[in-house]
């Protein structure tokens, strides 16, 4: 099984642990240390030797960040996890508070003074960080220190470095081979008028060399560094260990390979009046320094490999699709075997477990393998299902009960894409209030995927058309509407989203999700997630304006027993019929049976 049901988390060690962290603190002579959920990377999903802020505090959240002081520490988490938190850390020791209201650049400005002296890992800041917290300390009149990381020193068991195996991942797969990915980037370089970029993101190092990796769960990303040249041969950090002969000889004709404790006198050496592309939202202030002590020039600027990421090719798009089909069908195959069971009898764990031996064998039936899953599976009966990132465990498993929702929200990992799925199932009767929210979801859903939106649009004005009927209401959610999404890559990926912050125009070619949801504490929580690619629109007549639109490629029934009929437009009840007759029509094939008698009646039109 790719997952495990146990935590690592340690709530009741928190406070001992903060007490020896702020011994150290008072050795180095300074007041407070930041804590990010982060590695040197800005990984999203960390390596278990980069889990410091879970290890600390007890939160196990993939986004957060805490400040500890000689007086407390506060765990600032965004809406995801503002439930999770409070049941996660240890109240005799921390406190909360929001990521988003009151983020720690804001909580410096208003909660130090000249007396405090803040102390960083500069591996774990990005320069865009520091900058705004730099700003903060000049307004408390606090102090910024670097220094090394604190929590390393006290961490008695920590982890080793990962060296998980490098893979190529074929061409017929990329679509594009790594010359024609690096001669586009050194393109970017030029056009920015650097002499070379350094790329931290390992989704990029995957994406440009064409290689995979097992150095993070649940994603396929290979740990390391890269210097690319406007013009030349590029250099890629990575561990020896990692990489077999064969991957060795395929990435030798086209990079050289260096040890990653060689990546700063490389940098130094080359930084020497050189103007350096660098993505100060990802790297690291250790090595922004390290140009600027050097003589080198930092010219601000994206990634150059994360856009042509986003933007799939058409051998990734034919084989998302692919990927999206076989995972329907083992979607069916878990839902048709969970309304056969008895609630008394089933539990979170349980579901979870079978979802992911369906995904496994069905893979293998079909032709194909599953890789990993693309993250642990959120697997929430009742009350647990209000917490937007919940992640089961032997202690929270709850037992489903009759007349209540379920929501399961999973993906799988393939060589040819990367599936991320929500569904909400009823369990018996469901409660009359959960109908009423549930279809409020489903048109939200439904208008972001018939939308039809002019060239150029961000996420951030397709947004409220998710949110427009549960605002009707008095209702929102805390979280984005969708992100993107990558090709057999990091299940959450940018630049584009469709979010209150999702400013990246949406590009055909681009993969994102469509997930609003709605969420009562203490009772239920609902979510209906398709991942959708963005396409150009066919021309109306009389149109004057070129046009996107979605394809929704996510094949799986959406529960009827908790849609409001009435509560639909006879356009939303058209969509809806549409949709599960092209889920029919698209996976009918594929099951037999009873199986697939389920299938016809799961998706008989309303």
């Amino acid at each position: 099984m790719f997952q495990s049901y146990s935590s690592s988390a340690d709530r009741e060690a928190g406070p001992d642990r903060l007490k020896n962290l702020q011994a150290e603190m008072q050795k180095e002579g300074v007041t407070a240390f930041l804590i990010p959920h982060a590695d040197e990377h800005q990984n999203e999903y960390l390596p278990e030797r980069a889990e410091r802020l879970s290890w600390l505090t007890g939160f196990t959240g993939s986004a957060g960040f805490a400040i500890a002081t000689l007086e407390t520490c506060v765990v600032f988490v965004d809406g995801r996890y503002t439930l999770q938190v409070t049941e996660q850390i240890h109240p005799d020791a921390f406190t909360s508070d929001s990521l988003t209201e009151n983020p720690p650049s804001k909580w410096i400005g208003t909660n130090t003074d000249k007396e405090d002296i803040i102390a960083y890992d500069p591996w774990l800041i990005t320069s865009a960080q520091l900058a705004a917290y730099e700003k903060a300390a000049n307004k408390s009149g606090a102090t910024l220190k670097p220094t090394e990381n604190l929590i390393d020193r006290i961490w008695e068991d920590q982890p080793p470095a990962p060296k998980g195996a490098v893979s190529l991942h074929p061409v017929e797969f990329a679509g594009r081979t790594a010359e024609e990915k690096l001669s586009e980037v050194q393109s970017a370089i030029a056009d920015a008028g650097a002499d070379f970029t350094v790329l931290t993101d390992p989704a990029s190092l995957a994406w440009l060399f064409n290689i995979r990796g097992q150095d993070v769960v649940h994603n396929p990303l290979p740990l390391g560094f890269a210097i690319i040249p406007v013009a030349g041969t590029s250099t890629l950090f990575m561990d020896a260990a990692k990489i077999s002969s064969e991957v060795r000889d395929e990435l030798n004709a086209i990079t050289e390979i260096a040890a990653p404790e060689s990546l700063e006198q490389v940098l130094a050496d080359n930084s020497k009046k050189s103007s350096v592309l660098c993505d100060t939202s990802r790297m690291p202030v250790a090595l922004t320094k390290l140009i600027e002590e050097n003589n080198g020039t930092v010219i601000k600027g994206r990634d150059p490999a994360i856009l042509p990421r986003a933007i799939k090719n058409q051998t990734e798009i034919e084989g998302a699709r692919a990927a999206h089909v076989r995972d329907g069908v083992a979607m069916c195959k878990f839902l048709c075997w969970l309304d056969a069971q008895n609630p008394e009898q089933t539990t979170e764990i349980d579901a979870a477990k079978k979802l992911e031996e369906i995904r496994r064998d069905n893979a293998n039936a079909m032709g194909s393998k599953l890789k990993e899953i693309s993250f642990d599976t959120i697997s929430g009966h009742g009350p647990n299902g209000a917490i937007v990132h919940y992640r089961v465990t032997e202690e929270t498993n709850r037992t489903f009960t009759n007349n209540s929702l379920y929501l399961c929200d999973s993906g799988g990992q393939y060589i040819d894409g990367t599936t991320d799925i929500t569904r909400t199932i009823a369990i018996g009767t469901p409660p009359k209030e959960a109908v009423t929210d549930f279809t409020l979801v489903l048109k939200g859903h439904i208008a972001v995927a018939i939308a039809r939106f002019p060239e150029g649009s961000r996420g951030v004005e397709l947004d409220p058309l998710a949110r427009a009927p549960l605002w009707s209401k008095g209702k929102d959610y805390a979280h984005g509407t969708g992100h993107g999404v990558g090709s057999y890559l990091n299940v959450h990926e940018g630049p584009q989203s469709i979010s209150k912050r999702g400013m990246e125009p949406l590009v055909p070619g681009m993969i994102i999700s469509n997930e609003p949801g709605f969420y009562v504490e203490g009772e239920y929580g609902i979510r209906i997630e398709n991942l959708v690619i963005v396409e150009e629109a066919q021309t109306m007549d009389g149109g004057n304006t070129p046009m996107h639109a979605f394809e929704t490629i996510t094949l799986c029934p959406i529960d009827t027993r908790l849609v409001d009929v009435n509560l639909l437009t006879q356009v939303e009840r058209d969509y809806l019929n549409t949709y599960h007759a092209q889920v029919w029509d698209r996976l009918n094939r594929h099951l037999e049976g009873h199986e697939r008698d389920w299938l016809k009646q799961a998706t008989a039109a309303i």
